[in-house]
């Protein structure tokens, strides 16, 4: 009896062999997923991602259960990669506006902080635009552009430290380049306002007199009560600001052309 016991202890719970068939396997894989054995049911679904034929109807849910076992496992990239095929694959099934969200998110999972490099977080944003634009009477479309939202907040916060990496080196044409950024792409970012006194700060570094005057002015026009632009323009000339452009977004005219190549963006 102990001997018996030791060999069913052994014995593998799922084969893929004992499955004659996909719908056969389909089912079994469903029911590991179904019972939180996410190996097993990766295991089953990659091969019906591969085995099925390219129209079959299992074939669009196989990679949605491959693609959510794969996230349990904390396997982001192999989960958005799967929740892709879908979209790519299947364009019109009831899953695909929900497996654009599932891949944006899990790209988004893969940029951990804004310090890293964003290139997942630029994949995220491709996957959210996806949603947005073929899918725009989902539901899920407010949920994607409040996500997306808060990705623009990260790559305005990746901007920022890019920024604030040439202005500590009086690289200031360089820094200037990352903050005008920041007011041109992220004007609503929390980020927005510190670029835009960090540029005050860098063009009176370099004397660019009218930039800056320009700059504060917009700024005390709109919060002229904010004790950090009083102290960052408390030395820069006063101009006046008419009604119209005081509205405008905070985007400086260009600084004068140094002839310095453009920096790389990561």
């Amino acid at each position: 009896m102990v001997a018996l016991a030791a060999v069913a202890a052994c014995k593998p719970d799922f084969n893929i062999k004992n499955y004659t068939t996909n719908e056969a396997l389909y089912t079994a894989s469903l029911s590991l997923f179904q019972h939180h054995k996410w190996p097993d049911a990766i295991m089953g679904f990659d091969k019906l991602s591969t085995d099925l034929p390219p129209r079959d109807t299992l074939l669009a849910p196989s990679y949605w259960y491959l693609a959510t076992a794969h996230e349990k496992q904390g396997e982001h990239l192999l989960a958005a990669q799967s929740y892709s095929r879908i979209v790519e694959s299947f364009p019109d099934d009831s899953l695909a506006d929900d497996a654009a969200l599932a891949a944006a998110r899990a790209y988004r999972e893969l940029w951990r902080k804004p310090s890293l490099d964003p290139s997942y977080g630029e994949t995220a944003m491709n996957s959210y635009s996806t949603l947005t634009e073929l899918y725009p009477q989902s539901p899920l479309v407010p949920v994607a552009q409040k996500e997306m939202q808060q990705l623009n907040d990260w790559f305005a916060a990746k901007a920022y430290l890019s920024g604030m990496y040439y202005l500590r080196r009086k690289a200031y044409d360089s820094a200037n380049l990352y903050f005008v950024d920041i007011l041109t792409k992220w004007p609503t970012a929390p980020r927005a306002r510190d670029a835009a006194l960090r540029l005050v700060e860098s063009y009176k570094a370099i004397h660019y007199r009218d930039d800056a005057a320009d700059l504060c002015a917009r700024l005390k026009q709109r919060d002229p009560k904010d004790q950090g632009v009083v102290e960052a323009c408390r030395d820069v000339p006063v101009v006046t600001v008419t009604d119209s452009a005081a509205s405008k977004p905070l985007v400086p005219p260009p600084a004068a052309d140094t002839g310095a190549a453009a920096t790389p963006r990561r």
